[in-house]
């Protein structure tokens, strides 16, 4: 049984990454979603406002409890940080998988070059892009060895949420309720997460 990977930190998860990923592993036919929280990317600043591996592991749980499709992997969590992909990749490889789907977002296929052994990634995982509204991918700006990846476009339900206006939305004392399932939003609250 495959399933399609999902790495993030998701500071905190919401409907766009449920839906996103759930649509591109119905478009590949493939069996479910794992959602792989990370303890931080290298290549993104550490942002002030992130919730702990714990909140954010635990936010993921709420966000598809009963969900059928999804599971959660923490394996990103028990090594030390930053998270680099292709670790997750041999992981799941040392495990027995014979593929690795991994998606990712169409504003993150121009940093691929700059990821972690990103010829190894290229090699050892099929990377899958969801098409995000409003962005263009400049394939002539890549090495030619990504241009592959071009036939791996599927296209993701055009939903403007993101974790940073559900941050700032907290931040602000304005509600979040239909940004994320309603599990998230009462253990945002409960934990104050994301308050000033």
């Amino acid at each position: 049984m495959a399933k399609l990977c999902f790495g993030g930190a998701f500071n905190p998860i919401h409907h766009g990454h449920l839906l996103c990923a759930r649509a591109a592993a119905e478009a590949l036919g493939l069996d479910g979603v794992l959602l792989i929280p990370s303890h931080w990317s290298p290549l993104k600043a550490y942002d002030t406002d992130m919730a702990s591996a714990s909140d954010r592991l635990e936010m993921c749980r709420l966000a598809t409890a009963g969900m059928p499709g999804f599971e959660i992997d923490d394996c990103e969590l028990h090594r030390p940080p930053p998270s680099y992909t292709i670790d997750t990749v041999a992981h799941f490889r040392q495990a027995g998988w014979s593929q690795v789907f991994w998606l990712i977002g169409s504003d993150q296929v121009a940093s691929l070059p700059k990821w972690h052994r990103p010829h190894d990634l290229l090699q050892q995982t099929h990377i899958v892009i969801a098409a995000r509204p409003g962005w263009q991918i400049d394939w002539s700006l890549l090495p030619p060895e990504y241009a592959i990846l071009a036939q791996r476009v599927v296209a993701a339900p055009a939903i403007e949420i993101s974790s940073t206006d559900i941050r700032r939305r907290v931040a602000a004392g304005k509600p979040i309720d239909f940004l994320t399932p309603p599990a998230v939003c009462r253990y945002i609250r409960q934990r104050g997460l994301y308050c000033p």
